[in-house]
Formats: structure tokens, sequence, C-alpha cells
């Protein structure tokens, strides 16, 4: 797949995946299936989800550390500086040969690498908050919170 390719699947994922509304028991139940999917496969992650700034789910499995805890941080402050998912920005920065320094953004507090996806609902393109996996290379983090969205939403 090209990046052209690539960056409009991850477009259309952004566009299809999107909720009715998203309250506490949503949050609980897509940080649940996430940790779950995680479990079966034996990947070790951490899940952050998070709404209007709140944080509404967290769960670290064994394996990981709070260097995830920052690489969660550094790809939320991607996503909403960009308005997209942060595996999106880092596939549109790499095939333009740029970085997120030469966009004018502290590289101490944001990370161009996939796993932060943004919470939307049907019908509003505002981003409501993020969906969050740190553990696995980005561009992994990225299709396990995808593959779940995608379960949980019957995309």
């Amino acid at each position: 797949m090209t990046e052209h390719q690539l960056l409009q699947q991850l477009q259309r994922e952004e566009e299809e995946l999107r909720f009715e509304d998203f309250t506490n028991e949503t949050a609980y139940q897509t940080g649940t299936a996430i940790i779950d999917k995680a479990l079966r496969e034996k990947k070790s992650i951490v899940v952050d989800i998070r709404k209007d700034g709140e944080l509404l789910f967290y769960s670290r499995l064994n394996g990981t550390s709070s260097g995830n805890d920052d690489w969660i941080g550094w790809k939320n402050n991607v996503t909403h500086h960009f308005g997209r998912s942060s595996y999106h920005t880092h596939v549109l920065l790499k095939s333009q040969g740029s970085t997120v320094e030469a966009s004018g953004l502290d590289p101490a507090a944001h990370k161009a690498e996939g796993g932060s996806f943004p919470l939307r609902l049907k019908g509003n393109d505002a981003i409501l908050g993020t969906i969050t996996v740190s553990g696995l290379p980005g561009d992994e983090d990225h299709g396990m919170v995808v593959s779940v969205l995608r379960e949980l939403l019957g995309k």
C-alpha cells in the first residue's frame, strides 16, 4: 500500500468509527474490550480513554511502564493539535519529509507515532477526546484501537 492509499484508509477510519453517544459506560466498555483483546493476543499495553480532558478509563497490563504513560500524553497532544489520529499524522509527516518540530511543536511534548485515535460523535467533527494505546509499535497500537472500534461499532 502506498503512503497516499494508507492516508486515505486512515481518513476513512476516522470518518466511519464514530459513536452515537459516548458516556462513562461507553468508555469502560471500549477500554475493557481493548484490554481483553490484548490479553487474548498476549500483548502488553496501556489503554487511556479521555473525554473533554477527563480520564474515563485507564488500564496498564504487565510488561508496561510509566514510559508508556509518557507516550500516551505525547500521542494525545498530536491528535488534539492536528485533529487526526496520531498514526495519520505520523504517516503524513513522513510522506512530506517533515517532523513535529517543523510544524512548530515542542518535540518534548509531541510525538507523531501511532496509537491515539480521535473520539468523535456521528455528524460532528469536533474531537471530544482520545482513545489511546501504548506498548506496541505505533501501527500496531493504532490497529488495536481500530480493530476493537470496528467490532463495537459493527463496521
